[in-house]
Formats: C-alpha cells, sequence, structure tokens
C-alpha cells in the first residue's frame, strides 16, 4: 500500500533522444552533445543510445542565454502564440480570474511608519 503512494509522488521522467531533444530546443545536435559532454545534461544509454533527462533539458537551455533564445525562435517556442485559444467560447470568463495586486512597495511596516508621522499639510 505504502509502495503505491511513493509510486504516485514520483514524477515521470521524460527521456529525449539527442536528435528530437536538438529539434525541440532549435540547436544543433553538436551543442546538445557539448552539455552532455560537459555534464550540463543528465542522461542514460540505452541501447547504446543516448535518453536525455527532460527535465535537465529545459534547465540547461534557461541558464543559456543563446539556447533560451533559439527554442523561443527555432524550437518549441516560436508556436506558443499558436497555443493561446482563439475562440472566445473556451476561453475563461475575464471576470473570473483573480488578478494579483501589483507589488507598489508599500508593505505593512512601510504604512506604520508614514501613520506615525505627522501630516505636514494640517
Amino acid at each position: 500500500m505504502e509502495n503505491q503512494n511513493d509510486n504516485k509522488q514520483q514524477k515521470e521522467i521524460v527521456r529525449l533522444s539527442i536528435s528530437e531533444a536538438a529539434k525541440l530546443f532549435g540547436v544543433n545536435s553538436q551543442t546538445v552533445r557539448r552539455a552532455i559532454a560537459d555534464q550540463e545534461i543528465t542522461y542514460i544509454i540505452v541501447g547504446g543510445r543516448y535518453k536525455l533527462n527532460f527535465e535537465s533539458l529545459v534547465k540547461w537551455s534557461q541558464r543559456h542565454t543563446t539556447v533560451r533564445n533559439k527554442m523561443a525562435n527555432k524550437g518549441i517556442g516560436q508556436y506558443v502564440e499558436k497555443w493561446k485559444i482563439s475562440n472566445p467560447l473556451f476561453s475563461p470568463n475575464p471576470k473570473t480570474i483573480i488578478k494579483k495586486p501589483a507589488d507598489t512597495g508599500d508593505t505593512l511596516a512601510n504604512k506604520n511608519d508614514l501613520a506615525s508621522k505627522p501630516n505636514p499639510s494640517v
């Protein structure tokens, strides 16, 4: 019983080949191989082929500006605009979306300081 709960809590590991990773992130396969050689990406070898951990690929791509930009322009990021819902029938109602208040830098301590100071206009 406890073993089943442990399995549910573990993340599903997604693994990609070098060529799949290169296409997905919009870089050359040599760039991915260089990252493997520099031990920036975790991997296993299955049947003589590298299988790269997707989570480590994403972290690697976000650490390197050029890879991040290539992913946005040549990789999977070029399709992000197409992911947005264009049909208002299936879009969420804007009234139901809870907006976070903008951070103005006013903390409770700042408000207390302002309240304790005398108002010069009075």
